[in-house]
């Protein structure tokens, strides 16, 4: 019971995390479950859900029909509803309850395209995991799936991967865009965000891809092995007044809380401070420095916070240390709050 929160809610799930990647792709999305898991991602874990369509559904089965593994209603009513809406690909996510009674994914993969004539994307995510589980076996799955082709590079054209609404807290890639090109790229686009399932095909004409989230390194690495795409890591959308507060920042000893890249751009601008990244959600030990650590439990983050002056994290983890007397400075995380504000 070490990961219990006691102060926390729930952070996204991996089911929220595979459904933001497939959200913006042209396809049609059910989330395996008996009703419950929907609402949580248009409700609490898909901020796009007020301003753009996309056909996500609840496979909405009777309890007994989830639990006793029903698979052909389900499929009965996926064919149904590509009959009624056009699709380019259809994406069955997984949830508590198949897991529990080991759902088939590939058996319904193989069931969903006879039936539809559509390629059909499952993600094996059962609810216990965080979102960037989620994202990362979703672009997998994507680029594996529509990404087959060696087209000729375009100069000047940069990919971005990990661009969700959970990792950046944007409902739109106009920001990630314009500061790229800032850059000197002539051409940018956000996978899943402001583009469709044509980017995802057209991959290997970017000259290269820029990874802002962990979740993106398994996708991106494929582009590599398969295209010789080369990757770097970053975060060009830091916000701009928690910039100048940090860099402000000096003899001071700084924790910053946040998904890993987003954290190491942050620290890249602070000086003069010993400066350690942390974070709930994946971190890879190519992109970390000593000291950094990740976070399993609220007890991890209240031990550490003793260490530091500065903690940089979203407020809604200030629950979990009561007793940090030191300055708090707003960095939000969507994944942790549901907030995208300074």
């Amino acid at each position: 019971m070490s990961s219990l929160l006691t102060h926390l809610s729930p952070l996204a799930p991996d089911d929220s995390g595979a459904c933001a990647v497939f959200y913006e792709l042209g396809g049609i999305t059910v989330i395996c479950d008996a009703g419950g898991c929907a609402g949580n991602v248009c409700g609490f874990d898909e901020p796009r859900w007020h301003e753009k369509r996309s056909a996500l559904f609840s496979a909405g089965l009777r309890d007994m029909d989830a639990i006793l593994g029903h698979d052909k209603l389900l499929i009965e009513k996926l064919a149904q509803i590509t009959e009624q809406i056009p699709a380019a690909f259809t994406a069955i996510v997984g949830t508590p309850v198949p897991a529990v009674i080991a759902t088939d994914f590939q058996a319904l993969k193989r069931m969903a395209e006879k039936k539809t004539g559509l390629p059909c994307i499952v993600t094996e995510t059962d609810g216990t995991r965080l979102c960037d589980f989620g994202e990362s076996l979703a672009y997998v799955r994507l680029f594996r799936e529509f990404a087959k082709e060696q087209l000729p590079v375009r100069a000047g054209t940069l990919g971005v991967l990990g661009a969700t609404p959970l990792e950046t807290g944007l409902t739109r890639a106009d920001s990630i865009i314009a500061a790229l090109r800032q850059q000197g790229w002539n051409e940018v686009v956000c996978f899943g965000m402001d583009s469709g399932l044509d980017a995802i095909r057209s991959a290997s004409e970017c000259e290269q891809i820029l990874v802002i989230s962990p979740a993106g390194l398994k996708a991106a690495e494929y582009l590599r092995d398969t295209f010789g795409t080369p990757f770097s890591v970053g975060y060009p959308v830091l916000p701009d007044g928690l910039t100048a507060k940090a860099a402000a920042l000096s003899g001071k000893r700084v924790l910053i809380v946040h998904q890993q890249f987003a954290a190491n751009a942050l620290r890249e601008r602070i000086t003069g401070c010993e400066v350690t990244c942390a974070t709930w959600f994946m971190q890879d030990s190519r992109y970390a420095q000593d000291g950094d650590f990740r976070i399993s439990a609220e007890a991890d983050l209240r031990r550490a916070a003793a260490e530091y002056d500065v903690i940089i994290a979203d407020n809604m983890l200030r629950r979990a240390v009561p007793g940090f007397t030191g300055e708090w400075m707003d960095f939000p995380h969507y994944a942790v709050s549901g907030s995208a504000k300074e």
